[in-house]
Parts: C-alpha cells; structure tokens; sequence
C-alpha cells in the first residue's frame, strides 16, 4: 500500500500508564512502548507513513506493560522504524506483529467481514491446581465439550509445559447480551460404576482447588475479586468449585458466600457471569477490539434445567449423596466499551495484580549493594595489594631476595599444572558455556517482548532451540581447556560432552514423564514430541557439538604465560579459611543472596502459576549474577593462591557452583512453607524436576567462576617477571 503522509506517534512513558506525547531524556524504550498514536491522543511526529490505511495502533506486546515498569532497553526498532521510513516519496507500508500477537477486530452479525469478525470464541486450557503438581486436560473432566472446532496449534514450549488448549462449547456473538444460557446437562446415576467414577474424580478435583483456565482472543479470562489492604486481584482462572469440610469449615473458595454452608458437602460453580470489554477502534470502520475478559463463578441448582432462569440455591453435592444428580452448566454474557484502556496496554490489569514491583526494586538494591562491596574487595586487592605483589616481586634481582619469595609468586611453576579429572572438568565448561549463552540470548529476547505472557510457550521454545543450536560453542570450549589439560583421548571428550549432562537431564525428564503418563496428566509429554526432542538433540546438537571440538582440538593448546615445573611443588599444611570445603561452602552465599528474591517469584509462576513478565528485572539480576560469582571466585582464588595452594581448578568451579545447593536448599524451604502440593507423585515430581533446575544452575555459575578465575590467574602471572 502507498503511504503518503505522515503519521503520529506516541511514546508511552515506561514509568506511567498512560500515554505521553514528549520524550523524556535518558529513558529507555521497549518495543511494547512504542504505539502509533490515535487522533484524540497527543501524539509526537514521528515517521512519515500513513497509520490510517494500516490499523490506528501498531503494538508489540512486551513482557512488561504495567505502570510500575522500570526504564528498559533504548528501543531498537526506533532505528528499523526510521530506516522504513527514510526514503522519500510513496513506498511500500507493512506491520508486522509476533506471532498470535495481532488485533483482531469484532462487529455486530450484521456488520461482519473477512476484516472483521462477530463470533468470540472461547478456548479452553489445561486445568491444574496449587495442591497438585498434576494438571489435566479440560477433556479428562466430565463438563460440556465442543461439538467440533479446529484445536489450536501448539509450539514446543507449550508442549513441554504440558498446556492444552481446546475449543469450547462456550460461543459469543459480539455485542449480543445472553442471559442464563444452558450449554449442557450433565446426569450422573451413582449406581452406574463408569458415572460414579467420573463424579469421584469431579470431587477430588474440587478438594483439590482446580482451576479453569480460559482464554478469549488470546487473553485469559479473569475472575477478579477484593483482597486484604483493599487490593483488587485479577486470577487468570477460576475453581471448578469448592469443599465445606464435616466440621463446617468452608475450604477454598466457598468462603465467598453464606449460601455454602452444608457440612460434607461439594458446591460446584456451574454457571458463569462473563463480561467482556472492548476499545472501538476510532478510525475508520474497522470495528472493537477486546480489551479485557472477566467472569463471575456463581453454583445454582436450576429449577427448571430445560428452561433455567439461575435462581434457586447453589448446586450441592453432598459427599454422602446417592440416585440421580443432575448438573445445568450455564452462562451469562454481557459487553461494555472502555475507552480508557488501548489494545497494546490490555494486559495491565492483570499483570498490575500480580506481587508488587517494589519488593523486585529491594531485591535489585540488595544485589546491588552486594556487587558494590565485593567490587570494593576486589579493586582493593587489584590496585593495591596485587600492584605491591607484582612491583616487589619485579624488583627482586639478588639471590638472596629471591630466596625471600613468597605469596602466589611462589606457586608459579604449578598454577598451570593440569587438574585432576580434567575430561569432566572440560565437559561441565562445555555444557555450562552452552547454558550461559542460552541463558543470555533467551533472556535479551524476553527484554526486548518476543516471549511476553501473550506469547505462550515462547521463552521454553526459544530456549530449547537456542540450546540445541549452540552445540558448537559446546564442543569448542570442551574441547580447547581438555587440550590444554594435556587430555589426548578427544573421542571420549566429545561424546562425553555431547550426552552426559543433556543425558542426565533427559534421563530425569524422562522419569519424570513416566510418572505423569501413569497419572494421566496433560504434562505428560506426547511419545512423538519426545522423538522429536531426540531427533533435534541427536541430529542437530550432537553434530555442531562435534563441529565445535574438530575445530577446538584442530587449534593449539591455550598458551599459558609461565611454564610448569615437571616436580609438582608440596602444599603447605592450610588454615581452617583457606581449605578447600570452607572456601567452596563461603563462595556460594554471596551470589545466592542476589538471587534469592527473584528466585521466589520464578518459583511462583513456576509451581504456583502466576504469570512471570518481569524480565527486564530478571536481566538485570542476571548481570549482577555473573558479576558476583566472578568477583567472589576471584577473591577467593587469590587467597588461596597466597597461601600457596594452586589447586585453582576445580576450587574455582565448585566456589560457584555452590550456589546451586543453596539453590536445593531454599527449593526444599518453599516446598514445606509456601505450596500446599499433597501427594507422592507430585512430590516426587517436583523435587524432580528441581533436581534439573540445580544441575542447569550448577553448571551455568561454576562456569562462570572458572573463566573469572582463569582470567585472573592469567592476568597476574603474564605481568610478573619469572626466571
């Protein structure tokens, strides 16, 4: 399409909700910042193409769109932007979104077109609950099915995070209002073995707190309700119902109404009060875009179920009952126009909801004070300490004053003298380098709003593929430190590299899925998603691993800046701080007290199931990581290495490593005092796939410890003078 006028752009401010027409100095710009402006916004003047033959607002949704986010990343598209823009005259226009990330525009029946649609449909997703580790799919439940519809297609990602999403028996028409609709009726005759089983497994779902979770044009359908200090909290998802015990003490959601009160009794929520909000779209006819979705649960028991009018007492179900019990599932639909909230800024009242920005803002100063002082330590002993070091020991030219020597100098003819089982050394630096990597690319693209909530399965996906990917780097490093090492047998090395930790990590994967398969969970994985996962980790990963060791053993060995005498050098008798175990179990503490925080809410979104949207914080934490097992490795380092010890290796690997126990240990603390997960499976599935998480955080901060150290210990010895 041609495009000639200019069209107006806004930048929404990263620290306020609303949009703002000026540009602030310094403020960082995200891609989910940038919206091209509609007329009644003020709006700053930005590229010289035509926004009204495209749609009134272009957004890319970012990983973090509420109010309280902090300045992130200089927007990058701003240059894409402006290089479309940059030639003059009529030229070619094209928006481009994620994917599933784009508007889509509703009208009346009477208005609908290939551009604009009338019927909402409502997807349903997996089930799953607090209590239990195990969710199910929305089949695996006795409620209304779909008739036909077309399933949605499922990436990676959402896959191995065992997500299913269906077509419901729930149809809107927009703007058309129902009331007290019947989808269907359930009868249950608990004579009948197949209809009391199905009410069995309904009831202990219930007991459990299973949730609904469902989803409208790509946003879940939220059941918002008022909370302690007069907070509003928006669930993506809703219980199938609740439980008041024989005592007469209301589990779980019956606390929201006094109608719930039969002792040992079952309240199913089968009717729901849906209300959805649109944005019309104010230039030209292109019809509403939804803007939010938000329901009610509501238990009635129908009196008349062919006709029912959802009046009547809530629908029980007495633990004790027996005959017929006949469930009316209904539904009530209503619409209304905001015009305050824009499609590119839905998402916030969700995300808003969610655990408050400043405990992350604590958790970044309490990181920050901690890289801070050990950057203090570190620069003391590099400007001070090292420099005397380095000048003393330059000017020792006499016999006598060498015989004098002492300190780290002193080790000089051994700190490059080859580790003890230097193959496993070489292959955990191997993988770690492949997380690393992994880790940042994954967590860059999340900054920027590639793998935002909307984008479900996306950050699992980019992650996966990002891992089997760089196969290379893998092998390379592997292959380059177990030359170095004096290693000659790079057959093993590489095949070690290629499957022993991805095989420990499958190995556990796949006992765990073993145990999901028996329970009938939808997290089991499919045996042809699992093929696939092998097809990419045998035929793609094993031969860039492979691809990446031809060329490391091809180069020659590091060159270090001293040699190594053939005598290994005695070690004298250590103090209590400077052996090995103190030493390790020290370096943990300081890099885990910057993660700590931010590892309580990605447990939470992990087994609690609250959104995760706060990558740039995450980014950030994940810098101070880096920096932090650096500098607490290197201090480390060079005091042992004063106390004549260059066993550094290995030490420097475990130093850092360590936090990955502590890690298990703060893992094992929110097991018994934050989650409610009843059951052997799903204990022993969680600490399952824990144990995956510890051996992935094992090998990303012990490699890191070791190239820090590697650095340091290089550093030193090429700028002292040795005979």
């Amino acid at each position: 399409m041609l495009c000639p006028s200019p069209v107006r752009f806004l930048l929404r401010d990263p620290l306020s909700s609303s949009a703002t027409g000026t540009v602030r100095r310094g403020a960082g710009l995200s891609l989910g910042d940038l919206v091209v402006s509609e007329p009644s916004l003020p709006s700053f003047p930005f590229l010289p193409f035509d926004s009204s033959a495209l749609f009134p607002e272009i957004a890319i949704m970012s990983g973090r769109l509420s109010a309280s986010s902090p300045p992130r990343w200089p927007g990058l598209l701003l240059l894409s932007l402006l290089l479309l823009g940059a030639t003059p005259g009529p030229r070619l226009c094209a928006a481009f979104y994620l994917p599933g990330l784009a508007p889509v525009n509703f009208c009346e029946e009477e208005k609908k077109s290939d551009e604009c649609k009338a019927e909402i449909e409502l997807f349903v997703n997996r089930l799953d609950s607090v209590e239990s580790v195990l969710p199910y799919e929305y089949t695996a439940f006795d409620f209304c099915q779909a008739s036909k519809g077309k399933r949605p297609s499922e990436n990676l990602g959402q896959v191995l995070f065992g997500e299913r999403i269906e077509p419901s028996p729930y149809k809107f028409t927009f703007n058309k209002e129902e009331t007290c609709k019947l989808v269907c009726t359930k009868v249950y005759h608990t004579e009948k073995a197949e209809d009391k089983q199905k009410l069995e497994f309904l009831k202990k779902s219930m007991l459990l707190n299973y949730q609904h979770h469902w989803i409208v044009d790509n946003m879940p359908v939220t059941w918002c309700y008022d909370v302690e200090d007069s907070q509003r909290f928006c669930n993506p998802g809703f219980p199938i119902g609740c439980y008041i015990t024989d005592k007469g003490r209301a589990k779980d959601a019956c606390v929201i109404s006094s109608e719930f009160h039969e002792r040992d009794t079952f309240y199913i929520f089968n009717h729901v009060d849906i209300k959805i909000y649109y944005h019309v779209v104010e230039t030209g006819s292109m019809g509403a875009r939804l803007v939010a979705a938000k329901l009610e649960p509501k238990s009635f028991k129908h009196t008349h179920i062919d006709k029912p009018d959802c009046s009547g007492p809530p629908m029980d179900i007495s633990n004790q009952a027996s005959g017929e019990i006949k469930i009316a599932y209904t539904y009530s639909v209503s619409f209304e126009e905001d015009k305050k909230i824009r499609w590119a800024s839905r998402w916030d009242y969700i995300l808003e909801s969610m655990p408050h920005t400043h405990i992350q803002w604590f958790s970044i100063m309490n990181s920050l004070v901690i890289v801070l002082f050990l950057s203090g330590m570190v620069a003391m002993i590099m400007l001070r300490t090292l420099h005397k070091d380095i000048a003393r020991y330059n000017q020792m030219d006499s016999t006598e004053d060498a015989q004098e020597e002492f300190g780290w100098k002193l080790v000089h003819g051994d700190i490059f003298r080859p580790p003890r089982k230097g193959m496993l050394l070489s292959v955990f630096l191997g993988s770690g380098t492949q997380i690393l990597i992994m880790t940042f690319v994954t967590l860059f693209f999340a900054c920027l709003g590639f793998l935002s909530p909307a984008n479900r399965g996306a950050l699992m996906t980019c992650a996966v593929v990002l891992w089997v990917l760089l196969g290379t780097p893998a092998g390379y490093v592997a292959a380059r430190f177990y030359k170095s090492f004096g290693g000659e047998k790079w057959k093993t090395n590489v095949l070690l590299t290629s499957f022993l930790c991805p095989g420990i990590v499958f190995a556990d994967f796949f006992i765990m899925n073993l145990i999901l398969w028996g329970e009938g969970s939808s997290a089991a994985i499919p045996f042809g998603t699992l093929v696939a996962i092998l097809a990419l980790w045998f035929c793609i990963s094993v031969p860039l691993t492979f691809i990446g060791a031809y060329f490391g053993f091809k180069k020659n060995a590091i060159e270090h800046p001293v040699r190594t005498n053939q005598i290994p050098r005695q070690i004298p008798e250590q103090s209590f701080y400077t052996k090995p175990l103190p030493g390790i179990i020290m370096g943990g503490i300081l890099p885990f007290g910057c993660i700590f925080i931010q590892l309580f809410f990605i447990l939470n979104s992990i087994w609690s199931h609250q959104m995760y949207y706060m990558f740039g914080f995450l980014f950030l934490v994940f810098i101070i990581l880096v920096i932090t097992c650096s500098e607490a490795t290197i201090l480390l380092c060079y005091f042992h290495l004063c106390a004549e010890d260059y066993h550094w290796q290995w030490r420097s690997f475990l130093t850092s490593g360590f936090t990955a126990v502590y890690f298990l240990i703060y893992a094992i603390h929110y097991f018994f005092s934050k989650l409610q997960i009843t059951g052997t499976a799903s204990t022993i599935l969680y600490f399952g796939y824990t144990m995956i998480m510890v051996l992935i955080f094992f090998l990303f901060t012990g490699t890191i410890g070791f190239f820090a150290c590697f650095w340091f210990v290089t550093k030193i010895y090429s700028v002292v003078k040795v005979d």
